[in-house]
């Protein structure tokens, strides 16, 4: 298997990959632009009239190679050669807008069947920053992870910890699940109401150097009074597989695993998990999914894999894609025949300093498996629950309705910023991928989104792990009793980002937090069966 010796090693693994480290990006085929009158030789925009985007690459204004409007014809040209829905965008003048501004426009603006907006999963960020959070979970922060609760009336604001990472300012603080911030550097969360006081709110919660300092009043969970923290804001690498333990039961043992993020660190981390499950002997799984927004789609494939066992995956699809019409049969990212991801058996090494490739996975060899969710679980995780459901492996969803994305692309750099824009969706061995609105826990299931499980919402007041929390609590339940406990209750489906909006003050949402719900990488697995 030939690899590409690049900082997009560990996302695409494939005989050669197309992206612009690796020898451009594909052309659309479409006619070249006609330059303007007046002695500018540059690029211009006409109407209709599509330059391939490997013309436009990496000239940038920055580096005086390019101009702002290279930029965005490249971004132009690249959506309407590789966007799913290239079709739907308006093709506009993009002298007006900037370059970040231009982007924003070059997205579907049609709603699905259900009325949702069809594509809310659109973005850019720094490649700098990119290539640190996906190769090794590393960005800027207090290693604090938080839910943002929509305040639809004044005062109702609040952000309460859901996790932290091991070995981050939080944890040493004792920040832990739970405890919610009340003030940040003496603004009030819940009350802030003018644009000054969300500002320092936002910068407080969204640090983006090392070194910020932030005094946070916190209300620890159970506690009758609050108290002040001050935690100054380092280069956090995450921990994406926690609390890995076995649960014993009166009806055998039940493993359980946190699984937060499916980055290039975490092969490493399932598979010391998945071996220490095997060698347990358990009976049946927990994979907590709850905050897990996705990432590496082949990463999916294994967990599959691990979970299903050789017998059940063998010559079977994982995940099969396709482009836009097109490209019916070719891949225009990677220009290779498009085939399907199997369920893979081996490790691939997204992270040789961790993990190298060609080890033998272990295996479960379980027949079904309980699956903890909210609105957060989305993409690679979305697609592990539908490759499973593909091959007959029982799914019990037990939380709220997943974010909805059946759909990924390829992080695409250009003049030192990557973007990231709906390319493809999934279908299992089945050929079912029509989950946009998400998959919903269900006693009674009668659509093919829908999932036989229990509707709950989120439990803050006990750890991730416990078996008395509210989730894994009626997973375990659920598998002595084979129904729901009497606290299950409707989950009304929520935004995935969680932003909420007081007034006309909103708190941001935070790229580092979100980008995994908003992100599915395809890992093509041509050559690397």
């Amino acid at each position: 298997m030939k690899l590409c010796s690049t900082k997009m090693l560990p996302l695409i693994i494939a005989a050669s990959l197309g992206l612009s480290a690796c020898g451009g990006g594909g052309d659309s085929g479409s006619p070249s632009i006609t330059p303007p009158s007046g002695g500018n030789n540059g690029p211009t925009w006409v109407q209709g009239q599509f330059a391939s985007e490997s013309s436009l690459i990496n000239q940038c204004s920055a580096n005086q190679t390019g101009s702002a409007l290279t930029e965005k014809l490249w971004l132009r040209s690249w959506s309407n050669n590789t966007y799913l829905w290239y079709s739907e965008i308006e093709d506009r003048d993009p002298a007006p807008y900037s370059v970040a501004d231009y982007f924003a426009l070059l997205v579907t603006e049609e709603l699905s069947d259900t009325g949702n907006k069809k594509d809310n999963f659109h973005f850019s960020m720094s490649t700098e920053e990119w290539d640190q959070l996906n190769q090794s979970g590393a960005s800027v922060g207090y290693g604090i992870n938080f839910k943002l609760d929509n305040g639809s009336q004044a005062g109702a604001r609040k952000v309460t910890v859901t996790y932290n990472e091991p070995n981050s300012p939080a944890s040493a603080a004792n920040v832990t699940r739970g405890a919610v911030i009340v003030e940040i550097d003496g603004i009030s969360v819940k009350d802030a109401n003018d644009s000054a006081s969300i500002d320092i709110l936002n910068a407080g919660l969204f640090p983006s150097a090392d070194g910020k300092q932030t005094t946070f009043t916190i209300r620890d969970l159970g506690a009758s009074a609050d108290r002040e923290v001050t935690l100054t804001a380092q280069t956090i690498v995450s921990t994406p597989v926690q609390n890995t333990k076995t649960i014993q039961t009166a009806n055998g043992k039940v493993g359980y695993l946190q699984f937060n993020s499916h980055i290039a660190t975490a092969e490493r981390g399932l598979f010391d998990a998945l071996t220490s499950l095997s060698q347990e002997n358990v009976d049946d799984l927990v994979i907590d999914l709850r905050y897990n927004g996705g990432g590496l789609v082949a990463m999916a494939s294994q967990l599959g894999y691990m979970i299903a066992g050789k017998e059940a995956t063998d010559n079977k699809t994982f995940e099969e894609t396709s482009f836009s019409d097109k490209h019916p049969s070719i891949n225009p990212i990677t220009n290779q025949v498009l085939s399907p991801i199997p369920f893979i058996g081996e490790t691939l090494g997204f992270n040789t300093s961790l993990l190298t490739g060609g080890t033998p996975l272990p295996t479960l060899d379980l027949k079904r498996v309980y699956v903890l969710t909210t609105s957060s679980t989305c993409s690679a995780s979305e697609a592990l629950m539908n490759g499973l459901r593909g091959v007959d492996i029982e799914v019990i969803q037990i939380g709220g309705t997943t974010c909805g994305k059946p759909y990924g692309f390829y992080p695409t750099p250009n003049c030192d910023t990557t973007y990231f824009t709906i390319q493809f969706k999934g279908v299992n061995e089945k050929g079912f991928g029509e989950y946009s609105d998400g998959f919903v826990p269900s006693t009674s299931p009668t659509l093919a989104s829908e999932v036989q499980g229990c509707a709950l919402t989120d439990d803050l007041n006990h750890a991730l792990g416990d078996p008395d929390e509210r989730l894994l609590s009626a997973a375990l339940y659920y598998r002595d009793n084979q129904r729901c406990p009497a606290i299950a209750a409707s989950v009304s489906r929520v935004s995935a980002a969680n932003d909420f909006v007081d007034e006309g003050f909103m708190l941001k949402d935070d790229r580092k937090q979100t980008l995994w719900m908003n992100n599915r990488i395809l890992s093509d697995m041509q050559g690397a069966q």
